[in-house]
């Protein structure tokens, strides 16, 4: 004889919004994120541009300014993206100060790759401003992987998601 089996639903029970299923997405919290963080990474980079870099361009040259300005927007954008990333994107518990040197690390070639580029860019003839935006979706798309597969990376993850279903258990037994 077949159970009659009927799914309940409260009525009352709050369901989560739009908004909400959407950042527990991973990816579109990591956009959300990062598009808030850009925008203020390049609200700082402008805002030391006035402060910083314009002043210093008669003594050092606008390209040597533009790194001046890149280094001052870089130290306060990294802090604010670590809390962010941290707690909204990759939400991760415990090993800061691990999770804060592997953060850095990959800001590290980030920075490489905007330090190399921007000042030739600006010798180009590229307005700065214009030529930090053209890098800066370079420097997502790179800190996009860096993020997700180094800094906040936890051993076990990376292991069973590189592992076939199953092998969680021989890699927690150290055959793998």
């Amino acid at each position: 004889m077949a159970e009659n089996v009927t799914e309940t639903t409260s009525a009352d029970a709050p369901r989560p919004g739009l908004l909400l299923r959407l950042i527990r997405d991973q990816r579109i919290a990591f956009l959300i994120v990062g598009a808030f963080n850009t925008g203020v990474g390049y609200l700082l980079f402008i805002l030391f541009d006035f402060l910083v870099g314009r002043p210093v361009t008669p003594s050092i040259g606008a390209s040597a300014a533009s790194v001046v300005t890149l280094l001052c927007a870089h130290v306060v954008a990294t802090l604010i993206a670590f809390v962010l990333h941290r707690n909204f994107v990759f939400r991760v518990r415990g090993h800061v100060i691990r999770d804060f040197i592997r953060f850095q690390a990959v800001y590290v070639v980030t920075f490489s790759i905007n330090i190399v580029v921007l000042p030739l860019l600006v010798l180009a003839g590229v307005p700065t401003l214009l030529a930090q935006l053209l890098i800066t979706i370079v420097t997502v798309i790179v800190s996009w992987f860096g993020h997700k597969y180094f800094s906040f990376r936890r051993p076990k993850q990376a292991a069973a998601e590189a592992a076939e279903p199953g092998a969680i258990d021989e890699i927690e037994r150290g055959v793998l």
